[in-house]
């Protein structure tokens, strides 16, 4: 059963069970029975778990899949107009397409205000000893107004096969 199929169902569940409570709730009051305001709150809560259910089923999509994309965790998001994935360790290079265009398909509008999102996929190359230097793989454009995504051609990284970065230490008395 997926999730949508479950809220629909919790959704009918709840708004019978919150119904029954009501007509409990008024044969309460009618007999003047003691637990009358306690039915009253079970009949709200339930009323209320019955709306966020409808509320959450039709606010409901569920996520975009491409086949054969590998999950990339975003590691940085400006929430504007970039976003950045880490691609893990032994990334094939053939999924970075797929990778990209579901990342990219998953972006919602949000605070982006119809802002074109650049979404990139990044490995790590250590260089030495507790320093890395970041190499995309890849690189989407994604227009959250029109919903598409255009794929950018990779360039040529110069610094791929050979990585030599000077870090200056400065030392602060």
């Amino acid at each position: 059963m997926s999730i949508s199929q479950f809220l629909h169902q919790a959704t009918i569940w709840l708004a019978w069970s919150a119904l029954g409570l009501g007509l409990i709730t008024l044969i309460a009051f009618l007999t003047r029975w003691g637990a009358k305001f306690r039915l009253v709150g079970a009949t709200i809560f339930t009323l209320l778990l019955s709306g966020s259910c409808w509320a959450f089923a039709e606010s409901y999509t569920p996520p975009f899949v491409v086949e054969g994309a590998i999950y990339a965790p975003v590691v940085y998001d400006n929430g504007y107009d970039l976003v950045i994935a880490q691609a893990p360790d032994g990334f094939p290079e053939d999924a970075t397409e797929p990778s990209l265009l579901q990342i990219a398909g998953n972006l919602k509008g949000g605070g982006r205000n119809g802002a074109k999102v650049h979404v990139k996929i990044r490995k790590q190359v250590p260089v030495r000893s507790g320093v890395s230097h970041p190499i995309i793989l890849g690189e989407a454009i994604r227009d959250i107004n029109k919903s598409t995504t255009i794929l950018v051609e990779a360039k040529e990284n110069p610094i791929e096969n050979d990585i030599s970065i000077e870090i200056q230490d400065e030392t602060i008395n």
